[in-house]
């Protein structure tokens, strides 16, 4: 009995002595240390991210009531966000390297890391680790916390690929693509202009708890038909979110294509009496069309994108079927 309960003090201390060394302070040279705590469970903490990389692009992203700011002018895009806050919150080491492995991974991120800084709301630093390329088989990223010595190769639990490609996102690419979103409700007025059809054009206004729908161009006859009911806030629904595709701001042939007259101009105009203005320009399906009377082809006159020329001096390619919903027509808002 006494031989047992002398075996079982052993294991004990050996047990604590092995826990001792796992987890003792020089965390940095252990694996169970602080040099693969990469992940901020907590993201709400934070509110600045900072990133740079070697190639001297610098992305400075901060917390608003609401949104996200990208390099203190734009509204980042939600989505961007997102996946990066779920990187950063959810981030786990997959295996530590072995060591023969070390310089290349080391190697990799000298030369193509990005640098991630994450700040609280009184610009204290919460963290800093750079972020490298893949491993072979494009299933972990490499990683390593600043002033650390050992790398790991990390992942995001449910979820296959390299996390380093939401780190890397670059100009527009983090930006915000609303053209138009509006609470209906801070919405004062919205007109519609086709220069084309002018008979279509109206002038949308909010006077109070009703709305007065008009011609826009004055030698158009007003329409003396009932108005339909809550067809005006049916309408400016379709103003919440309605988002680009992508920004073209560097296209070539941009100048050529504001020279012409635009299918349809629309200008919002909210409560504080701020205005955003978009001018649209067709974009025709390539394929050829052909007719079913008399079978012969031509242009497709099928539209499914728009070119979109804005006021805030951006050009955005943005897909018919999102925006079709605001080309309604002055009579639209009167029973037939």
């Amino acid at each position: 009995m006494k031989k047992t309960f002398i075996l079982l003090g052993l294991v004990l201390v050996l047990g604590g002595l092995t826990a001792w060394y796992l987890y003792r302070g020089d965390s940095k040279t252990t694996l169970a240390g602080a040099d693969r705590q990469f992940a901020v469970p907590n993201a709400d903490v934070i509110h600045k991210i900072f990133l740079a990389d070697r190639e001297g692009a610098r992305v400075t992203l901060e917390r608003r009531d609401g949104y996200w700011l990208y390099n203190g002018k734009w509204k980042a895009r939600p989505t961007a966000i997102k996946n990066l806050l779920d990187i950063i919150r959810n981030v786990e080491m997959k295996y530590k390297p072995a060591h023969a492995a070390i310089d290349n991974m080391v190697n990799s991120i000298i030369a193509e890391g990005i640098k991630v800084e994450l700040y609280d709301s009184r610009n204290r630093i919460i963290k800093t680790y750079y972020v490298g390329g893949a491993n072979a088989d494009e299933t972990g990223t490499y990683m390593i916390l600043d002033g650390a010595k050992q790398p790991y190769v990390t992942y995001l639990p449910g979820w296959t690929g390299n996390i380093r490609q939401r780190y890397s996102l670059t100009g527009d690419d983090w930006r915000d693509r609303s053209v138009f979103a509006y609470n209906p409700d801070r919405i004062q007025s919205v007109s519609v202009e086709y220069p084309k059809q002018q008979n279509k054009s109206f002038v949308l206004t909010r006077n109070g708890k009703t709305f007065n729908v008009a011609p826009y161009y004055r030698l158009t006859d007003p329409i003396n038909k009932p108005y339909k009911e809550r067809s005006a806030e049916t309408y400016l629904t379709g103003f919440e979110s309605l988002g680009a595709e992508n920004f073209l701001n560097e296209y070539t042939h941009r100048d050529s294509i504001t020279r012409l007259v635009p299918f349809v101009v629309v200008k919002v105009t909210d409560t504080d009496g701020e205005a955003t203005e978009a001018r649209f320009f067709p974009v025709f399906n390539d394929e050829l069309y052909q007719d079913p009377t008399t079978g012969e082809y031509s242009d497709s006159p099928l539209v499914e994108r728009y070119h979109v020329d804005m006021s805030t001096g951006d050009f955005v390619l943005v897909q018919d079927r999102v925006f079709k919903k605001i080309f309604w027509a002055y009579d639209f808002f009167f029973e037939q």
